[in-house]
């Protein structure tokens, strides 16, 4: 908390994208690493929030992380809601989580990221490419997602060459994750 107990803020330009066709691109896995992709069922509260916090603290995540316990399980157990986590050798490396609510319409990956340790070891393109086909296969008529800039700096350009479109962006005061 600031002066007088209030909390700090930070400026933030959120850039909303959107997708109308499937990839028709595969990103082979990087090597050296054994990995996989589960869909996590019935995802426990505390495995979710050490994940979220893990990659969201650096970025400023909050949104999930002032839910009670009773409101998270409601959301990420809910038939709309998917969650994919990365493994790296037997480790969880990252995670995605798409919201399916507004099917055919849309498809939202809501949250994307990995585990600081993981991060700058060629995952991010492999990974997130496979969220996009298991999001496609949904059949969305468009599939959405949103950054900003305090995310990494390489969200925005990665979502680009996965053939996502800027088509607005808002400026928004995010609450600093102290």
């Amino acid at each position: 908390m600031g002066i007088n107990n209030m909390p700090h803020f930070l400026n933030a330009r959120v850039t909303h994208l959107e997708m109308y066709e499937r990839p028709n691109i595969t990103v082979p896995s990087p090597l050296n690493m054994q990995i996989a992709i589960m869909r996590a069922h019935h995802m426990p509260v505390h495995f979710y929030r050490y994940l979220y916090e893990q990659i969201g603290k650096a970025h400023h995540w909050n949104v999930r992380r002032k839910m009670t316990d009773d409101a998270l399980r409601d959301l990420i157990q809910s038939e709309n809601t998917v969650i994919q986590i990365l493994y790296v050798d037997g480790c969880p490396a990252g995670f995605a989580e798409t919201n399916l609510k507004e099917l055919p319409k849309s498809a939202e990956i809501v949250y994307f990221g990995l585990v600081p340790d993981y991060q700058g070891r060629g995952l991010s393109y492999f990974f997130f490419n496979e969220i996009l086909h298991s999001v496609w296969e949904t059949n969305p008529d468009k599939v959405i997602i949103q950054t900003n800039t305090l995310d990494s700096p390489r969200a925005l350009q990665l979502y680009q060459k996965c053939g996502f479109t800027p088509v607005s962006y808002n400026d928004v005061m995010i609450e600093r994750w102290d």
